[in-house]
């Protein structure tokens, strides 16, 4: 069963990918990210750890709290 926080996250990470007009693919290669690695996440199928999150953020051009701005 995945978590609803592990949702939420893949959901604002997916969010800022289509805003910023990325495919996967694209926001794997500026993150350092393989692009199933990236879906994973988009899907909530798994964890990323704090440093990975910071990873997503700076490739975002944002800071941790921006990125972590999502609704409940």
């Amino acid at each position: 069963m995945k978590e609803p926080i592990l949702i939420k996250f893949g959901q604002r990470i997916r969010a800022l990918r289509k805003e910023r007009g990325l495919s996967q693919e694209q926001l794997a290669e500026r993150a350092g990210f393989h692009r199933n690695y990236v879906g994973m996440i988009e899907r909530g199928e798994r964890n990323p750890s704090l440093l990975n999150i910071e990873v997503f953020a700076k490739t975002f051009g944002m800071s941790l709290s921006e990125l972590f701005n999502v609704e409940d």
